[in-house]
């Protein structure tokens, strides 16, 4: 016997888009959970199902979804991250920058800059435990630009 059940929602209403960019603010080299804004920007769009794309305009961060319970998982992550890939100017012909940059490119590139949620019921389609993060990969600060796209009805 089957139990699994699916949801189905259709709606009829006419298509609408939102586009906004936000500015994070981070705060060095860690994850910085960004999920409440997006959830703020779908919220002043009134589109309860559809899709959510989020991309950071940047290459020395990260855009990921992430455990957003425990913060052992953020912090494994980053020591995982610091072990492959270690800031040693020796190993890179890009060094003009700071001992941290190359370094920064190549985490970015292993990981994304851009995710599509699901949107049900005016909602983030995400699971219980997840969380959309900015990965910092630089030892500063920065002001990272985050455009969210909304699309649905």
């Amino acid at each position: 016997m089957n139990t699994n059940q699916s949801e189905t929602q259709v709606n009829t209403q006419v298509p609408r888009m939102l586009q906004q960019t936000i500015a994070i603010r981070t705060s060095g080299k860690k994850l910085h959970n960004i999920t409440r804004q997006v959830e703020s920007v779908l919220v002043q769009s009134g589109i309860t199902i559809g899709l959510c794309n989020v991309f950071l305009r940047h290459t020395s961060a990260s855009l990921i979804i992430q455990e957003n319970a425990d913060p052992d998982v953020l912090a494994d992550l980053e020591t995982f991250f610091s072990k492959l890939i270690p800031e040693d100017t020796s190993q890179y012909r890009h060094i003009s920058e700071g001992l941290d940059d190359m370094p920064s490119h190549i985490r970015s590139a292993l990981t994304k800059t851009s995710e599509t949620i699901p949107i049900a019921n005016g909602k983030l389609a995400l699971g219980t435990w997840q969380g959309l993060f900015v990965w910092e990969h630089r030892n500063l600060g920065h002001t990272r630009e985050v455009l969210i796209h909304i699309t649905g009805c």
